[in-house]
């Protein structure tokens, strides 16, 4: 099994969706990125949500020979940030972005392993746009459909193209 569910983590309720074992498959974490290539044409940049966003972000930018752009936690960044709050199924936090990160009307891919509630996409969103770019298309390697992600984001972002590679 290449995506396990891991139940009551990181509480109890919650299901993770562990990416671990597809990660650690060659031929299957070449097979996502090869998926994700033809939703960056025409990027300038893709941005990877933390942490393990940033995986299938740095993988394909590479693969593409463009920019990886990190979107991390509060904290973790060491210029000049700006940041956006957003909830979770589990909790909130927060999210920051070098100010300096992306050229005025760059246009963004921006990549996560699992769209779940839409949060931390809705504040990634944010702070793409909030540097004068724009987001060309959003990409999950997961989506759990029964916790609404999909419907969130085209709710905040109603003209976002919204991709998944698995619906759960």
């Amino acid at each position: 099994m290449l995506i396990r569910e891991i139940p009551d983590y990181p509480l109890p309720g919650i299901r993770f969706q562990d990416v671990t074992p597809l990660l650690a498959n060659g031929p299957a974490f070449a097979s996502v990125i090869e998926a994700l290539k033809p939703l960056a044409d025409q990027c300038d940049a893709i941005a990877g949500i933390e942490a393990r966003g940033f995986i299938f972000a740095a993988a394909l930018a590479h693969g593409l020979g463009i920019g990886f752009i990190p979107i991390r936690k509060a904290g973790k960044l060491p210029f000049h940030t700006f940041e956006e709050g957003y909830g979770l199924e589990y909790g909130s936090d927060v999210l920051q972005i070098h100010q300096d990160a992306l050229e005025m009307g760059s246009k963004v891919l921006l990549l996560d392993d699992v769209l779940a509630t839409g949060g931390t996409a809705i504040a990634a969103s944010k702070l793409i746009e909030r540097l004068g770019s724009t987001i060309a298309a959003t990409a999950f390697v997961i989506e759990i459909s029964e916790l609404q992600g999909r419907a969130n984001l085209r709710q905040a972002c109603p003209n976002m193209s919204i991709n998944s590679l698995f619906a759960l």
